[in-house]
């Protein structure tokens, strides 16, 4: 068995969306799917030496295959690159950072990163490695590189929604020697390339706008390394940190709509923040695509759409869930990037410094004027 091919009819310079459709799949064959369905198997034939490509179900496996082609062709249309898909978005982080890192190297994180990035750190110090906070804004991490191994990036940042200037924080790093990592979750491949801002790898969490529909966890890294890609994808042998195949063959499956996703959802992002905007008791609204918004500058030079997630903070804990309550069309649940809308009250977990009244609330695919009348219902309705 040979790996699948690339589709032949896509090329580099063709639309997003139609890469997004065709990205990973086979050339057309006679009386065949256009995407082949989910390979379900444990060990394969192997008479004589087992030289692969397929040997074992926790090594490879075709499924993984096309995905892992179809997201490197969105993340580096212009290739070569690699990606190695993970069973979670952790599951990708954590194979970064413990791949890369030995006893003695310093770690940079953001402070205000994703609350299960952070808590990586107390595994990373109790291996040895220095860990060092600074937070998004302002590239403050800037002053936080000398010594370091690695570099860790997240812009937008979840959930406060602050950005940071990837090339300029890249060609710092690389003058220091140091590698980069950024976590393109929340912007996707078609909101931002991290790769081609000068990150060394490219880590995101699959589970959120990149399938969409809330129904699979996955995580994937991308690099233009083999060596880098070598590394991961030992670790993530190691560990058996492996997705199943029908997850994998819904995620590329969900692929084929992911232009029309972002699009939509950009779009009734910055509807909602702009209907916010002048709400007296909303305080701290954020999205990076809002004009005037502290990370807009930033973020209109390195993105190409500018995510779902739309966060401000009412006045007080009791205020929120109130909000939060009389919501009628948007679910009350964690994650965000869902075709359908989703909101909560972030400080219910504990873990990030935000106001026990912050809302991250993720826009999805229903239409702009129905999302911002339950919005602002719930508001008025808030005794």
């Amino acid at each position: 068995m040979t790996p699948p091919r690339a589709h032949e009819d896509c090329a580099p310079g063709e639309g997003e969306s139609t890469r997004s459709v065709h990205a990973g799949r086979p050339p057309a064959e006679p009386y065949e799917p256009s995407l082949p369905g989910p390979v379900f198997a444990a060990h394969y034939h192997l008479p004589g030496e087992a030289t692969g490509p397929y040997t074992y179900g926790r090594d490879e496996n075709p499924t993984w295959t096309r995905l892992e082609r179809a997201i490197s062709e969105l993340e580096v249309p212009e290739g070569p690159a690699e990606t190695i898909v993970f069973s979670s978005g952790m599951g990708a982080i954590a194979s970064v950072l413990l791949s890369q890192v030995r006893s003695g190297d310093t770690v940079v994180l953001p402070s205000d990163s994703y609350q299960a990035t952070r808590s990586l750190q107390q595994r990373l110090e109790s291996y040895g490695v220095a860990v060092r906070l600074a937070p998004t804004a302002g590239d403050a991490q800037l002053e936080a590189l000398l010594g370091a191994k690695l570099l860790w990036i997240e812009t937008p940042s979840n959930p406060a929604l602050d950005v940071c200037d990837i090339r300029r924080l890249a060609e710092a790093a690389h003058r220091a020697g140091v590698l980069v990592a950024v976590d393109n979750t929340l912007a996707t491949p078609l909101g931002q390339r991290p790769l081609g801002l000068g990150a060394d790898f490219s880590v995101a969490s699959g589970t959120k706008a990149l399938s969409g529909h809330g129904d699979l966890l996955l995580g994937y890294v991308t690099t233009r390394a083999p060596e880098l890609a070598a590394q991961v994808r030992r670790w993530r042998k190691t560990v058996g940190a492996i997705p199943g195949p029908m997850e994998t063959w819904l995620a590329h499956r969900s692929l084929s709509t992911l232009a029309l996703r972002v699009d939509r959802q950009a779009a009734n992002a910055l509807a909602l923040a702009e209907a916010l905007r002048d709400r007296p008791e909303v305080t701290g609204l954020r999205h990076p695509g809002l004009p005037g918004d502290p990370a807009y500058q930033v973020a209109a030079g390195q993105m190409r759409r500018f995510g779902s997630v739309v966060s401000f903070t009412l006045p007080d804990r009791g205020y929120a869930e109130r909000f939060l309550a009389g919501l009628r069309m948007t679910t009350e649940a964690t994650s965000f990037g869902s075709v359908t809308s989703t909101a909560e009250r972030r400080a219910r977990w504990g873990g990030d410094a935000v106001p026990e009244g912050f809302i991250r609330f993720s826009v999805g695919v229903e239409d702009a004027a129905d999302i911002v009348g339950d919005v602002l219902r719930a508001l008025d309705g808030v005794k």
